[in-house]
């Protein structure tokens, strides 16, 4: 008799009631229907908001994506990906990562980055990931098949841009390049070759971490590229005044032809477009930076 009033059926009533009876069938009526709506609503509530946050975070990050420029698209979040994003991070540049791994998606939502859930092989998460306005790609999946896949396609979609590629095996770096990559690296390669610097030269390994890793002692190894307006174009490095004003120390000077000078003369010429690789203090190679 409870579930017939409770669902509102009406089927008859099992035994004729008295007073009470129907007094405490109107209460069951009430609180009934009151309980029953009031549960359908919360499920309901928990699925529709779930469902929406969802997908204006989709359009959030959509949007977000599409107002980005000059930043760099990461295809791939595994060990290396990781590494990537946290070290551009670090230094406030923007990323998209374009990943479709359900397991690596949940490391990146944690680290609220931006990331399309798509297959980076395609031309489309390429555009939806705003590679023709990007400064860069960066391929690290784990197959080379498809590093040698993305590079063709995002070499496709825009001919100028720098594409840094990830080779598993030595033997396929040349693939990659043939596929347009800028640049090649196989990290078990450069790992191995790293330790065996660390046996050889563990004092100038120290040093060079302490330059490009941050550290405590307030020293970085930048480089940075003279401006057609700089007021150090064709002065040399003496009467430009860099190491006098900015304590920095020169270590190499990259000419617009590619050519590299390392520990250059202090008769050596700035041109325009040169980049500069220096050592210095942080506070003192973000003014240089502004003079350049």
């Amino acid at each position: 008799m409870t579930i017939i009033t409770i669902s509102t059926v009406g089927f008859s009533e099992i035994v004729p009631l008295t007073h009470v009876g129907r007094m405490i069938t109107v209460v069951i009526i009430i609180l009934g229907i009151s309980v029953g709506t009031y549960t359908i609503g919360v499920i309901v509530k928990w699925f529709v908001e779930g469902e929406m946050q969802q997908i204006f975070w989709r359009l959030r990050v959509k949007k977000q994506i599409a107002d980005l420029k000059n930043h760099y698209i990461i295809c791939g979040y595994g060990r290396i990906g990781r590494t990537i994003c946290s070290e551009l991070a670090s230094d406030d540049m923007d990323f998209v990562i374009i990943e479709q791994d359900v397991s690596e998606i949940e490391e990146t939502e944690k680290e609220n980055n931006l990331f399309l859930e798509m297959d980076a092989t395609t031309e489309e998460s390429l555009l939806k990931a705003g590679i023709m306005s990007a400064r860069g790609l960066v391929s690290v999946v784990n197959s080379d098949a498809n590093n040698v896949f993305i590079t063709l396609t995002a070499r496709g979609l825009h001919p100028d841009l720098f594409i840094l590629a990830m080779a598993s095996e030595e033997r396929n770096e040349e693939k990659l390049l043939k596929a347009g990559a800028t640049r090649v690296l196989s990290p078990y390669f450069i790992g191995a070759r790293r330790m065996a610097q660390v046996l050889r030269r563990p004092t100038v390994v120290d040093f060079i971490d302490c330059a490009l890793t941050g550290n405590d002692l307030d020293l970085s190894m930048e480089e940075a590229q003279l401006s057609k307006n700089s007021k150090i174009v064709g002065k040399n490095l003496i009467t430009s005044k860099l190491r006098q004003d900015f304590g920095v120390i020169i270590v190499a000077i990259k000419k617009q032809n590619g050519e590299m000078i390392y520990n250059p003369m202090p008769s050596e010429i700035l041109d325009e477009s040169d980049v500069i690789v220096v050592i210095g203090k942080k506070d003192d190679l973000k003014r240089m930076n502004d003079v350049l």
